[in-house]
This record gives C-alpha cells, structure tokens and sequence, in this order.
C-alpha cells in the first residue's frame, strides 16, 4: 500500500507540480496509516493533483491525528477540516437516513451494499448530506459484523437460541439478539476476550480482520458469515470547501472520490481474505453458506420498532427490491 504515498511524493517532487499548491484540503480518519479506507483517501489525492496539475492538493491525517469521528464530522460540517471518512454509523445524530442503512440483515450481502449506494438510492442518501453541510463524495466499505462463539457452530437460526453473545451499547443490537433468540451482552470491547474465556459469553460479532486481530478467534472457534450488520463508510466534504471550488474542480475531486471507493473495497476484500486464511489455518472453523432467510424474517418486530416512517419503510422496500 505503501505505493500510494509514493507516488504522491514523487508527483509532488516533479518538474510539473514544483509550485505550492494552490488549495490543500485536510482530510480526516481515525484508522491508522496503511489501512484500506486511509489508502483509498490517498488514492485520492494523487489522482486530484495529476488532473489539476498540483493545484489541488489532499492532505491525509490517519490515527486521530484530528480527533475522533465524531469531532471531525462536526468540525468539516464547520469547514475546520475540509474532508472526513468516517462510518454511517458516526452520522446517526446528525443525518436521519443513515440510522435506517444501520439496521440488521437491511442487506443480503456487500455485493448487495454496493449496487444500492452506487445507484438512484446512493445518490438519494448522498443528497441528504448536504442539508448538514456536507458533500457525500463517495461510499466505502466497513465490514461485515458476522456471529462467532466458542459453543457450537451456527448453521440456522435455531442454534443462537439462548447463547450469549457481547454486542455494543446500542438498542437496535439488543433487540435484534432479542428477535434472534438470543441474549445480549453489553460491554466494553477489551472484556470480549477474558469473557468468552470465562464463559461469561458464548461469543461476539465483528467482521474478519477484527475477529482475527482482537485473538478473538483464540477463544471463540466457530465463525458464521451471516454478516447481520453491513455499515457504510463515507468521504465526506465540508460545503463551505466544496463551495469554493470551480465546477470543473469539484467534478473532478467527486470523480476522483467514486474512482478511490473502487480501490478501498478491493484493499478491504483483501484484507478480509488475509484474515479468513489466517484464522481457518489456526483452527476455526468458518460457516460460510447460510439461509439468511429466516434471520431476516426474524427481523420483523425490529423493523415495526425503528422504521417508523413512509419515508424510512419505502427505503427500506426499495432497498430490498435492488438486485
């Protein structure tokens, strides 16, 4: 990944972008240096400088270096920072829409995440934005949160059926273990490990790299992709930046932005590959093919509770409806 970097550098070094750049934007991630959505944002940038000639450039700040997510997207709503990449979930209090594409089995798998953001309902959901001062650029993906445990493996619904399992502080996750049948255990991340250890739990949920990098899959050998929660990440832009631009400025940074989410998935889908092969070669055992079917029917109640709306239940129809 380290490419990226380079080649910025190089561009930046060259005869052809030897003046200052006219405009730097300072971007925001709280992941660290060399991870897929701080790489994609760099992808980013060195394509923005090659097609305004060095006039534009893109800053990257990985690891918090501007504060966490929720302090960024304030601060870019305010043009204190220019660009943010930061999860749907991190918009839920500011952008309404984003609490609906946070809800459990809304999508049957990332292919279909990708075919609903990168079309009609995308575009939609982007414009919503823009009402909070911000510019959607381009969606990025965050994982998919599947079930492993340290019991038995899950191949049906029927199998979650009284087992514990940790999730976060979060009221749609308490109920949506509460439809599967399950119990739902809130706690801080660092006890997950020592807890499935102890029995306290039988398990948590996260994606591959998560799953790997926690040890989680140490203590908890059964891993079922029945990815309940797929939440967007987001590039977004503060207004007042995006208002300064020329329209031939701004078709190119969202041209840019679109190109990059195409390289951050890629990295992400390696970056789960490298943890599945890592995790099944120490001994787990990973359920790969699963009805969704009746995991998502169990939804129902879930869905009476949080969609409330006409607005919300059309997305929801149209959404599902997308092939």
């Amino acid at each position: 990944m380290k490419y990226l970097m380079t080649s910025l550098a190089a561009l930046l070094a060259s005869a052809s972008f030897a003046t200052a750049c006219e405009i730097t934007l300072r971007s925001s991630d709280t992941h660290p240096d060399g991870y897929p959505t701080v790489e994609g944002v760099k992808a980013m940038a060195v394509e923005v400088l090659e097609k305004t000639d060095g006039r534009i450039c893109i800053e990257v700040f990985p690891s918090s270096q501007l504060g966490e997510e929720k302090d960024t997207i304030e601060q870019t709503q305010f043009g204190v920072i220019d660009m943010v990449r930061a999860s749907f979930g991190s918009f839920n209090d500011i952008v309404p829409v984003t609490q609906t594409m946070s809800l459990p089995y809304l999508f049957r798998s990332v292919e279909h995440s990708h075919a609903v953001l990168d079309g009609p309902i995308g575009e939609e959901i982007g414009s919503a934005f823009e009402e909070r001062d911000l510019v959607a650029l381009a969606y990025y993906d965050g994982g998919a949160r599947s079930f492993y445990n340290s019991q038995k493996p899950i191949t049906s619904i029927e199998d979650l059926a009284g087992m514990k399992f940790r999730v976060m502080q979060n009221d749609v996750f308490v109920d949506m273990m509460d439809a599967l049948g399950a119990n739902a255990t809130p706690m801080p991340y660092g006890e997950v490990y020592s807890s499935i250890q102890t029995g306290v739990i039988d398990g948590a949920e996260n994606n591959f790299p998560s799953y790997d990098s926690s040890g989680h899959a140490e203590v908890a050998k059964y891993f079922t992709l029945d990815q309940h929660l797929i939440v967007p990440e987001l590039i977004a832009m503060s207004k007042s930046s995006w208002d300064k631009l020329t329209p031939e400025d701004q078709a190119i940074l969202r041209e840019a932005a679109v190109n990059s989410s195409k390289l951050q998935r890629q990295l992400w889908a390696d970056q789960e590959k490298a943890s599945l092969d890592k995790v099944v070669a120490a001994g787990s055992e990973v359920i790969m093919e699963i009805d969704k079917t009746p995991f998502m029917e169990a939804m129902v109640p879930v869905y009476e509770k949080y969609v409330t709306t006409p607005e919300a239940q059309d997305l929801v129809e149209r959404i599902r409806a997308t092939e």
